[in-house]
């Protein structure tokens, strides 16, 4: 009975902390203030009552529109509850409430927000990648089990390697594919979120990050150009994509390629 009721809880917590961070993904891209004024609706910019602001099921309710103006409401909204809901949930039963799960559980929630303003406007806001910096080094010292080591000053080190490993790597790709290409090849958003994910996840699980990253924008990429013929595409989401990949199933993958040598 404590395992169900310890997972409801996760994931209803999960849903909340989604909720938030819908919030998040659309002021942020837009300049605004992710603390006043409270929700409204985008279309008749009326405040949203606290019954209709239940994740999940209000949308479910109201059949996605606004009670108000009957304004249609993204599905989005409701995605974001749930992809949010069911990786909390994800990392409790793989992790248990441990320190690793709440700091992988910020640093999802980050990537969340920063893939999809990404998305949107082509940006990665600095209070997510700069920010999470600064909350990846200090967790990693205060709680260095994250990194695999009972000493605080090894766990700072690690997350400090790993922003600089992460950032570095991508900043040096970037800076070849400027020279190759005679144009900017690389978003300085992508390489302080690289970095912000070597400052959780420590240097070797963000150059792990990076070609899972690549692999999946490459193909991405050339689904997109087919179909709009754009050739740029926001790199930040597969850098996430990767990232969330690495979390859940890095054991595997590294496995994997030990066992065909």
């Amino acid at each position: 009975m404590f395992e169900i009721v310890s997972n409801i809880f996760v994931f209803l917590s999960g849903i909340c902390i989604g909720s938030f961070l819908n919030v998040c993904v659309y002021r942020m891209g837009r300049e605004q203030s992710v603390v006043k004024p409270s929700s409204r609706c985008p279309h008749c910019q009326k405040p949203i009552r606290w019954f209709d602001n239940i994740p999940l099921l209000s949308f479910l309710l109201l059949r996605g529109k606004c009670r108000d103006c009957g304004g249609k409401i993204s599905f989005r909204y409701f995605f974001i509850e749930l992809l949010t809901g069911v990786i909390f949930l994800a990392l409790y039963r793989d992790l248990g409430l441990s320190d690793r799960f709440f700091a992988y559980a910020i640093l999802l929630s980050g990537l969340i927000v920063a893939t999809f303003v990404d998305f949107d406007f082509q940006i990665i806001p600095d209070e997510i990648s700069l920010g999470g910096i600064a909350v990846g080094l200090i967790f990693s010292f205060l709680f260095p089990t994250i990194h695999s080591t009972p000493l605080h000053w090894l766990g700072l080190w690690d997350s400090f390697l790993g922003v600089l490993v992460g950032g570095g790597i991508l900043w040096i790709l970037g800076c070849l594919g400027d020279f190759i290409f005679k144009k900017e090849s690389m978003g300085g958003g992508d390489v302080k979120l690289l970095a912000m994910i070597g400052a959780f996840l420590g240097w070797k699980m963000a150059l792990l990050t990076l070609p899972l990253a690549s692999v999946v924008g490459a193909i991405a990429g050339i689904i997109v150009k087919i179909r709009t013929k754009q050739s740029l595409i926001a790199f930040g989401p597969y850098l996430s994509l990767g990232a969330l990949i690495c979390i859940f199933w890095s054991g595997a993958i590294l496995s994997f390629f030990f066992t065909l040598k």
